[in-house]
């Protein structure tokens, strides 16, 4: 089958362009966009991220806390959700979004707002019915919602929950429009590396399965490059009901000044690019296999060849009155001749 050029190109382009509008919040491609973390990697450089890619495009970002205490850097409206109901936090919220410029049309906001929400398992655990209405009673085409939601901390349902209702994350990813599933890139690596060993792959957190307690990923003063990476799993919903998906690397900027992280694909990664070529091919299609020995015929081998009489050749050609598969067979000297055998 032959391979359009440039195609690997574009789909790799096309792949990066939708990551960077979800992150940048653009044309509304994701309103509620579900971050899938753990202990072993937090959603931390990614919120930062959002927030940094916010800042650059002057979009208002309102953080609602339902676990952060203090407010974080660069959040302009900070929000409390812990003990209150849920009417009265929305009210709050709204107070808060971006009104309708009538000069530039009903659809078109003056400026455009993010909603942060640091941790929805408190909601799935206090009041998990609420949850699919207060969620829909946010969103609006001028703010997008970025939730977190962490998979290794347990939600523990009020005993008048309908054991025959979908559970709360089940919801919630019915919900997004968006999910990104976070995961450590040197975690990532080291699975990589058993994979290519044929090794069993070595687990972290809950996975383990040893007591005692938890620790998440230790962080040290490494200079590789690497360090710090997060890979995301990005699975993208979009309008017309096809699902786009592709896993990337983020890498967190660092430094003072405000600066958009290093994104990039996953197969791009040394550890992670398909072997045989960056076009995917596994070689030419006239390439020999590779063994000990030659598998091919040198000239004088191929005249030799094509010079042997085959064994009852001459039963393959036409002798007449349809006897075109008769065999013809010379007795040897060494042959012992059969009166009966040549009867029958």
């Amino acid at each position: 089958m032959a391979r359009v050029p440039g195609a690997d190109t574009h789909t790799r382009s096309r792949s990066l362009l939708q990551l960077q509008k979800l992150l940048n919040l653009r044309d509304a491609v994701s309103p509620l966009t579900l971050v899938l973390d753990s202990l072993e990697q937090t959603a931390r450089p990614l919120i930062s991220e959002v927030v940094t890619r916010a800042k650059m495009a002057k979009t208002k970002v309102v953080f609602l806390s339902f676990a952060t205490l203090k407010k974080p850097r660069d959040v302009d409206v900070f929000v409390r959700a812990t003990g209150r109901d849920l009417r009265t936090v929305r009210n709050e919220l709204v107070a808060h979004y971006p009104v309708f410029d009538p000069t530039q049309g009903r659809d078109k906001p003056a400026q455009r707002a993010v909603v942060i929400v640091d941790s929805l398992n408190n909601l799935a655990s206090t009041d998990p019915g609420s949850l699919a209405a207060f969620l829909s009673s946010i969103v609006t085409p001028a703010v997008s919602i970025v939730s977190v939601y962490h998979t290794d901390v347990p939600v523990i349902l009020p005993r008048a929950f309908n054991e025959y209702e979908p559970h709360p994350f089940t919801i919630l990813c019915h919900l997004a429009t968006a999910i990104l599933r976070l995961s450590s890139l040197q975690q990532e690596i080291e699975r990589q590396k058993a994979r290519n060993r044929a090794l069993q792959e070595p687990e972290w957190g809950l996975k383990e399965g040893r007591e005692g307690a938890i620790i998440g990923l230790r962080t040290n003063n490494s200079k590789d490059e690497d360090h710090g990476g997060v890979t995301i799993d990005m699975e993208l919903r979009r309008r017309s009901g096809r699902t786009v998906s592709e896993k990337f690397i983020l890498i967190p900027a660092v430094g003072p000044m405000i600066a958009p992280g290093r994104i990039s694909l996953l197969s791009d990664h040394p550890m992670f690019a398909a072997r045989g070529g960056a076009d995917g091919a596994a070689g030419e299609p006239d390439e020999a296999p590779e063994s000990t020995f030659n598998l091919g015929l040198t000239e004088k081998q191929r005249r030799d060849r094509e010079g042997i009489v085959l064994p009852y050749f001459d039963a393959q050609t036409d002798i007449g009155g349809g006897e075109g598969g008769r065999i013809l067979y010379e007795m040897g000297r060494e042959d012992d001749f059969d009166d009966e055998e040549d009867e029958i």
